[in-house]
């Protein structure tokens, strides 16, 4: 007698644990199906033990295999007749049995999840619509299968080869309907079509509608959301917290972050993942200081944070350089006592290591006892930003003693590492460890953190070399790296090249045309300096105009170059004079390199003189007290007769000043910089 195949019996439950590592599957889907049984080979590990070669399937059976389909991306196995032949034998074992589970037959369960996997929604939906005894876990779990399609259709990513071709939305729809105006034109008629069939399907309980919105959200549609809020309140769904919740996330997703805030407000019961998830819309909207205002109300009415609202908080906070606030919300963790292996220790080392204190960020990583990856990489990377190189790269080896596995990441924070400090052969050596040692692949940033390794040291052949033989196309962040290097040490040549694939990569980055305007002006080459110049006005490109900043007093003074609007102008003027006299007085010669204009060279120191972060360093020494560090932040990279004038003023001054500019912080104190000069 035949075995059964059965929930719980242990044939079942040797092949439900093989299934999991893919190999069950091949026996499901490999061999000839005729009738109800399946055969399996004689004597393969997957075979019933008394050898017969036969298992006698039940409903429960195909109810399982259905909820394994649903749950692992099984697509590339069962896209084939196979997977037809178990539906319809499925289909015949429920109408001999008249039999149902949970309001569907084996065949329209297999149907809608693998029609929606294999991106047939329409197939999907109308075996549905067959479906005689519809319930809420019928539709949901076709509302589940249509969010998951719609986000794949949404993103159009490289998973379209998983999808069917032949189906209404194949892959090669998919690779390209983002890219050509036509493409995505159809592509978004094809999604609006799908979720008015979808519409339609709509139950009245609030687990179809959280679905539906989930689904609207991933495309993201406002109209189709709009509508489904409509149909939410005249279903009397308005008092539901999980269907609210679900309408202030479509609301957000779709860019309408008031109504989104709208929604939240009239939550009734509001539970600290209300609060945490309306706070990080806020932060993913850019309305950072919305969030902290919002944070502040959740703590005003007596909420606690848990640890993923501290770490939205501390991230917010290192975006705006915010330590301030980050000190307290710290401080705040502290006091109501907080789990030292959570995640938001790592974005408390992260938060301080963007606001330019190293110092506390290795005090609370070194607080940690287990440190994860993340906690490793923020650390590491923090002191990479910072200047900190020799530590980073002690990190790192402490890092791989500790034994967790490195990834990607980091790194590129201990390559970055080297190529700012020099370390040229170190950093070779970790460069070429990914592959042959830890047996991960190089990416895009690996290469150009070992471009910019090697053009900062001068080693153009070489980085060359790298660049030939990378098996991608160069990206911007390269060529910018490789131009970087040549400004420092005036390869005109290979800076041409970097110039013109940046150009093609972006030509509305003014930072590019900037760069190459000063390598010509090093060379002395004003003609094609005022080239470059009529080029950017021909394409309409615009330099950004530098400006630096400095929070005093919770209160932000920002400085453009020769500003002479800030109330304490006639003060930070005359004290710009006094500094730059001593500074004369102590060897300081401007570097009149950096000044793209071809006027004496008088002119140039004056229009040196007064650039924005050397206006809001002399702000800082005069509005702080003498024992308080001050911290300037700049939009663009600090010019090089800058970053020399602040060393002298911190050794007059004896003030330690940090600058954070768009690449990295600068820390100087009596006269040196955390750089070395070599940036």
């Amino acid at each position: 007698m035949n075995p059964v195949l059965k929930p719980g019996g242990l044939e079942f439950e040797s092949w439900r644990r093989q299934k999991s590592t893919g190999q069950g599957w091949k026996v499901l889907v490999s061999n000839d199906t005729t009738d109800d049984r399946r055969s399996t080979t004689r004597g393969s590990p997957n075979g019933p033990p008394n050898g017969s070669g036969r298992y006698i399937w039940n409903l429960n059976t195909y109810g399982e295999i259905v909820g394994a389909v649903s749950t692992n991306d099984l697509t590339q196995v069962l896209m084939n007749d196979k997977s037809v032949q178990l539906g319809r034998r499925a289909d015949r074992i429920a109408g001999e049995k008249s039999r149902r589970v949970e309001g569907l037959t084996g065949r329209n369960i297999l149907y809608i999840c693998l029609g929606l996997t294999f991106d047939c929604p329409s197939k999907a939906l109308n075996e549905f619509g067959g479906i005689l005894a519809r319930n809420k876990i019928s539709v949901t779990q076709l509302m589940g299968s249509v969010e998951r399609m719609l986000a794949l259709l949404a993103h159009g990513k490289k998973k379209g080869e998983t999808l069917d071709s032949r189906g209404d939305f194949g892959w090669p729809f998919l690779s390209h309907g983002k890219n050509k105006k036509n493409r995505r034109t159809e592509f978004l008629a094809r999604q609006e079509r799908l979720l008015n069939q979808v519409g339609c399907l709509i139950t009245t309980n609030r687990f179809t509608a959280s679905s539906a919105l989930a689904a609207a959200t991933a495309v993201p549609c406002l109209r189709h959301g709009k509508e489904i809020h409509c149909h939410i309140v005249r279903m009397g769904f308005d008092s539901d917290a999980i269907v609210w919740s679900a309408l202030s996330d479509m609301y957000a997703k779709c860019g309408c972050i008031n109504d989104a805030r709208h929604v939240f407000d009239r939550i009734a019961d509001k539970d600290v993942v209300s609060w945490t998830t309306m706070i990080g819309r806020y932060f993913d909207s850019g309305q950072r200081m919305e969030g902290f205002y919002l944070f502040s109300q959740m703590l005003r009415l007596g909420v606690q944070p848990n640890e993923f609202t501290f770490a939205g908080v501390l991230d917010a906070c290192s975006h705006l350089a915010m330590e301030g606030l980050g000190r307290q919300v710290h401080g705040y963790m502290t006091r109501i006592g907080y789990d030292p292996l959570s995640f938001s220790v790592s974005a408390l080392v992260h938060m301080y290591s963007k606001c330019g204190n190293i110092e506390k960020a290795s005090v609370v990583f070194k607080g940690m006892s287990r440190p994860d990856l993340v906690s490793w990489t923020s650390i590491i990377c923090g002191c990479a930003q910072n200047g900190h190189s020799e530590e980073a790269t002690r990190f790192f080896d402490l890092l791989l003693k500790s034994g967790t596995k490195p990834d990607q990441i980091v790194f590129i924070g201990v390559l970055s590492a080297c190529a700012h400090a020099g370390f040229i052969d170190k950093g070779l050596r970790i460069f070429h460890s990914i592959k042959d040692e830890h047996s991960l692949e190089h990416t895009s940033d690996h290469y150009a953190c070992v471009v910019d390794l090697l053009s900062r040291a001068g080693r153009f052949e070489e980085a060359e070399e790298i660049i030939e033989k990378m098996p991608m196309k160069p990206d911007k962040f390269l060529w910018a790296s490789l131009l970087g290097g040549c400004r420092l040490h005036k390869n005109l040549r290979l800076g041409k090249r970097a110039a013109e694939a940046l150009f093609d990569l972006e030509p509305e980055n003014a930072a590019s045309y900037v760069t190459l305007a000063n390598i010509y002006a090093a060379a002395g080459m004003w003609d094609e300096v005022e080239k470059v110049r009529k080029t950017m006005d021909q394409l309409g490109v615009i330099k950004k105009p530098g400006s630096s900043w400095i929070e005093v007093k919770r209160k932000f003074h920002v400085f453009l170059v020769g500003d002479k609007s800030h109330p304490m102008t006639e003060d930070i003027y005359m004290q710009l004079d006094k500094f730059n006299k001593r500074m004369k007085e102590e060897g300081y010669v401007p570097d009149t390199d950096y000044v793209l204009h071809d006027v004496e060279d008088e002119q140039k120191e004056e229009n040196l003189a007064y650039h924005s972060e050397k206006l809001s360093v002399v702000f800082g020494i005069i509005a702080t007290p003498q024992d308080t560090p001050i911290k300037v932040f700049k939009n663009l990279r600090i010019c090089g007769d800058c970053h020399t004038a602040i060393k002298f003023i911190s050794r007059i001054s004896r003030r330690i000043i940090i600058v954070r500019d768009s690449s990295r912080f600068h820390h100087f104190k009596e006269g040196m910089c955390s750089c070395r000069d070599y940036w």
